[in-house]
Protein backbone atom coordinates (compact mmCIF):
# COMPACT_ATOMS: atom_id res chain seq x y z
CA UNK A 1 0.00 0.00 0.00
CA UNK A 2 1.50 3.40 -0.91
CA UNK A 3 1.58 6.53 0.97
CA UNK A 4 -0.49 7.90 -0.92
CA UNK A 5 -3.17 5.67 -0.74
CA UNK A 6 -2.76 5.12 3.19
CA UNK A 7 -3.68 9.28 3.52
CA UNK A 8 -6.43 9.05 1.74
CA UNK A 9 -8.05 6.25 3.57
CA UNK A 10 -7.16 8.13 7.27
CA UNK A 11 -10.48 10.17 8.35
CA UNK A 12 -9.22 13.99 9.26
CA UNK A 13 -10.37 15.05 12.48
CA UNK A 14 -9.07 18.55 12.18
CA UNK A 15 -8.50 21.02 8.76
CA UNK A 16 -6.63 24.22 7.92
CA UNK A 17 -8.25 27.07 7.36
CA UNK A 18 -8.40 27.02 3.49
CA UNK A 19 -10.21 22.88 3.58
CA UNK A 20 -12.20 24.06 6.69
CA UNK A 21 -13.81 26.95 4.53
CA UNK A 22 -14.48 24.61 1.89
CA UNK A 23 -16.02 22.39 3.89
CA UNK A 24 -18.46 24.59 4.66
CA UNK A 25 -18.61 25.68 1.12
CA UNK A 26 -17.55 29.24 2.18
CA UNK A 27 -15.11 31.56 0.87
CA UNK A 28 -12.01 32.10 3.02
CA UNK A 29 -12.71 35.73 3.36
CA UNK A 30 -16.54 34.94 4.56
CA UNK A 31 -15.05 31.99 6.35
CA UNK A 32 -12.43 34.70 8.70
CA UNK A 33 -15.23 37.66 8.77
CA UNK A 34 -17.80 35.57 10.06
CA UNK A 35 -17.17 31.98 11.24
CA UNK A 36 -13.32 31.72 12.48
CA UNK A 37 -14.01 33.40 15.54
CA UNK A 38 -16.87 31.25 16.98
CA UNK A 39 -15.65 27.58 16.18
CA UNK A 40 -12.57 25.80 18.16
CA UNK A 41 -8.98 25.85 16.93
CA UNK A 42 -5.96 24.11 18.21
CA UNK A 43 -2.66 25.26 17.50
CA UNK A 44 -0.35 23.14 16.47
CA UNK A 45 3.25 24.73 16.23
CA UNK A 46 2.43 28.03 13.57
CA UNK A 47 -0.27 25.98 11.65
CA UNK A 48 -4.19 26.88 13.36
CA UNK A 49 -6.29 23.52 13.23
CA UNK A 50 -10.06 23.42 13.44
CA UNK A 51 -11.41 20.38 14.19
CA UNK A 52 -14.30 18.55 12.33
CA UNK A 53 -16.33 18.33 15.33
CA UNK A 54 -16.21 21.98 15.71
CA UNK A 55 -17.24 22.95 12.52
CA UNK A 56 -19.95 20.30 12.60
CA UNK A 57 -21.33 21.93 15.84
CA UNK A 58 -21.09 25.33 14.45
CA UNK A 59 -23.17 23.91 11.60
CA UNK A 60 -25.82 21.85 13.13
CA UNK A 61 -26.12 25.55 15.63
CA UNK A 62 -26.93 27.73 12.67
CA UNK A 63 -29.22 25.44 10.92
CA UNK A 64 -32.13 27.00 9.80
CA UNK A 65 -35.71 25.45 9.19
CA UNK A 66 -38.41 27.91 7.80
CA UNK A 67 -36.29 30.80 8.51
CA UNK A 68 -35.71 29.91 12.22
CA UNK A 69 -32.89 28.10 13.93
CA UNK A 70 -33.29 24.92 14.90
CA UNK A 71 -31.32 24.83 18.18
Amino acid sequence: MSVHRLRQSVPRLALNKQEAAEALGVSVDHFERHIRAHVPSVMAGSLRLYPVVGLQLWLDEHALLHGRRVA
